[in-house]
């Protein structure tokens, strides 16, 4: 069974930062792409990071180029996103999923996620 568990979101101020991370069961880790998707209040489920299984070649929507980073560890079987210089428009529950960019919005195997609050 595939089970993906986040953690390490928080409430946090405007600049800061937090470290999510996914902890993964249940398939072939290290032979999977990963993702990262959010999903903000009354807004639709959005694709923010993924990170390809042999090469880690990583990407970001463009809102969060430069400040988050996605990352992995293939012998913990654990996928992080490193979120810096956090900004309100940042707020959402934050998922990990299994597959790139082009399919991590409609992939089954997603996590319970875990919210993050960026406010004054």
């Amino acid at each position: 069974e595939v089970q993906l568990v986040e953690s390490g979101g928080g409430l946090v101020q405007p600049g800061e930062s937090l470290r999510l991370s996914c902890a993964a069961s249940g398939f072939s880790f290290s032979r999977s792409s990963m993702s990262w998707v959010r999903q903000a209040p009354g807004k639709e489920l959005e694709w923010v990071s993924s990170i390809t299984s042999g090469d880690w070649i990583t990407d970001y929507t463009d809102s969060v180029k430069g400040r988050f980073t996605i990352s992995r560890d293939n012998a913990k079987n654990t996928l992080y996103l490193q979120l810096n210089s956090l900004k309100t428009e940042d707020t959402a529950m934050y998922y990990c999923a299994t597959g790139g960019r082009s399919n991590a919005l409609v992939t089954p195997f997603r996590g319970q996620g875990t919210q993050v609050t960026v406010s004054s």
